[in-house]
């Protein structure tokens, strides 16, 4: 057994990992593009692939961060090197749109599964109602978990 290829242990350093982003739903709502795009953006320049990105819901927080009462939650799986993560998770830190992240290695058995119902979420309302009804409800309860404010930032503190 020989050592393992430089391509095999580029694959083996590289994760999917969900980020669920809070983003400034004051900014988000004057231009969301603009925005969401940032997401994607700090994820490639990082040398990551994002595999989908979407809105997942905007919704009152339950505590204000950074002054602001209302976030909207953007849910992004992406492919990345494990030792970038730290250049994204202080680029979100720098960013004043994004007011919370949190980050998730996702397990590689899930990862397909987990991706496409993230873009069944994405699609427009029609298509996702009429698979819902297909369904039933047995897989609507992962839509209807609340989310939490969840904390990165330590310096939000204000003094």
């Amino acid at each position: 057994m020989g050592l393992p290829s430089p391509t095999r242990s580029k694959i083996l350093a590289e994760n999917v990992y969900e980020g669920m982003f809070i983003l400034d739903a004051n900014r988000f709502g004057r231009d969301a593009e603009a925005v969401s795009g940032q997401i994607s953006e700090m994820i490639q320049d990082a040398g990551g692939k994002m595999l989908v990105s979407r809105l997942w819901q905007e919704r009152r927080l339950a505590y204000p961060i950074g002054g602001q009462r209302k976030g909207a939650y953007w849910l992004a799986y992406f492919r990345l090197d494990t030792n970038r993560l730290a250049a994204i998770r202080r680029q979100c830190r720098l960013t004043d749109t994004i007011l919370r992240v949190l980050f998730l290695k996702v397990d590689p058995r899930i990862v397909d599964a987990l991706v496409a119902h993230a873009q069944v979420g994405s699609s427009d309302g029609s298509e996702r109602k009429e698979e819902a009804d297909d369904q039933g409800a047995k897989d609507t309860t992962a839509e209807k978990a609340e989310p939490v404010a969840v904390a990165d930032k330590a310096d939000d503190r204000e003094a």
